[in-house]
C-alpha cells in the first residue's frame, strides 16, 4: 500500500513537488508535476506505463502520453522501476559515478513528466539485477500497490518478445501484480511496447497500432530531457522516430500511408483475463502463426526448388 505524507519532502526548480514513498527501496520517490495531493493526482490516473528505465516510457508508451494531452478527464502516469545507475555513458557524462548517474537520470526523468504534462511519476529505484531475481517480490508488491491507487484504463508496459532481460523481468512483474488483483479491478486493457525489438513482425491481425502521428514535436521536447543518453552515446531519438516512420509506411503495401508515425503494440490483455494463460506460451503462439503465415506466403508464390530452366 502507498502511505500518503502529510506534505511535501522535495521540490524541483521547474514544478511540481516529490516524496518518498514505503516501497520495496528506500530511495523510491512519487513526484506529482503539478503539485496536486497525492492521492488524488494517482487516483484520476487513467493510461498508466510502466518500464525498466528511465525514457522508455517516452519512447514505448508515447502513445499514452499523446492520449492525455489536452483532455481534463485523461492523465498519464509513469512508474519506472530501475535507478539508472547502469545507463551507457560517454563523452561530458563518462566520469560519472554510478551515483552520480543515478541522481541525473531521476532529474532527467522528473523533467519529462513536467514535460509531457504526467499527472503524477513513480520512480521506484530498483538495481536491474534486483529486478531480475524473479524470487524477490518487492517489485511486484510496489507495482500492486500503485495499481490499486490508480486503477487506470490501459497499462502500456515492455512486450514479451523484448530481448532486454530486465524489460523482460519488468513485464513479468507487471503480469503478476495484475494477476494478484481482484479481476473487477484489473486494467481492462493490457499493451507491450516495442522497445529492444520490433513488433513488425507480427501478424498485422494481432499487431496494436498506436497512431502517434503529429506529435513529433512533443516527442523531440521528451527526448531531449534524456541528454546523458542521448549526447553521452545512444541516439534513441533518431532510431525511434525512424522506427515509427518505418513502421506507419511499411505497414500496407497496398495503400497510401493513413498515419505519418505508428508505434506497435503485443496485445496482453488475454493474459490479464486468463490466469491459466502462461506468458511464454503465448508469444511462442505469436512466433509460430508469423512462421505459419511466412510458410504459406512461400509457398503461394510458387515452387523456389525448381531450377532455372
Amino acid at each position: 500500500k502507498i502511505r500518503f505524507p502529510q506534505g511535501s519532502v522535495g521540490s524541483t526548480p521547474s514544478a511540481g513537488r516529490f516524496f518518498t514513498v514505503n516501497f520495496g527501496q528506500a530511495a523510491a520517490e512519487v513526484f506529482l508535476p503539478d503539485g496536486s495531493p497525492a492521492k488524488a493526482a494517482l487516483a484520476r490516473i487513467t493510461h498508466l506505463g510502466i518500464g525498466a528505465h528511465q525514457d522508455d516510457l517516452e519512447f514505448m508508451a508515447f502513445e499514452g502520453i499523446t492520449e492525455c494531452v489536452g483532455p481534463s478527464d485523461r492523465w498519464f502516469g509513469g512508474v519506472t522501476c530501475t535507478d539508472g545507475a547502469g545507463s551507457a555513458r560517454s563523452g561530458a557524462y563518462a566520469g560519472l559515478s554510478d551515483a552520480e548517474m543515478a541522481d541525473l537520470r531521476r532529474a532527467e526523468q522528473r523533467a519529462a513528466a513536467v514535460e509531457g504534462g504526467y499527472g503524477a511519476m513513480i520512480q521506484l529505484g530498483y538495481a536491474s539485477p534486483e529486478v531480475r531475481v524473479r524470487s524477490d517480490a518487492r517489485l511486484r508488491e510496489d507495482l500492486r500497490g500503485i495499481l490499486e491507487a490508480t486503477k487506470p484504463e490501459v497499462v502500456y508496459t515492455h512486450n514479451l518478445a523484448d530481448k532486454h532481460p530486465t524489460h523482460l523481468a519488468v513485464v513479468r512483474a507487471v503480469i503478476t501484480a495484475i494477476r494478484a488483483l481482484p479481476p473487477q479491478q484489473r486494467p481492462p486493457r493490457v499493451i507491450g511496447c516495442e522497445m529492444w525489438r520490433d513488433l513488425d513482425w507480427l501478424p498485422d491481425d494481432e499487431k496494436v497500432v498506436m497512431d502517434v502521428s503529429g506529435h513529433e514535436a512533443l516527442a523531440a521536447k521528451l527526448a531531449a530531457c534524456f541528454a546523458s543518453q542521448i549526447e553521452g552515446g545512444k541516439r534513441y531519438d533518431l532510431a525511434v522516430e525512424g522506427r515509427r516512420a518505418a513502421n506507419a509506411t511499411f505497414l500496407d503495401p497496398r495503400t497510401a500511408d493513413g498515419a505519418t508515425k505508428v508505434i506497435f503494440g503485443m496485445d496482453l490483455t488475454p493474459l490479464i483475463k486468463d490466469e491459466a494463460l502462461d506468458p511464454g506460451a503465448y508469444v511462442d503462439g505469436m512466433v509460430e502463426r508469423f512462421k505459419a503465415e511466412v510458410g504459406r506466403a512461400i509457398s503461394e508464390g510458387g515452387d523456389l526448388s525448381l531450377k532455372p530452366e
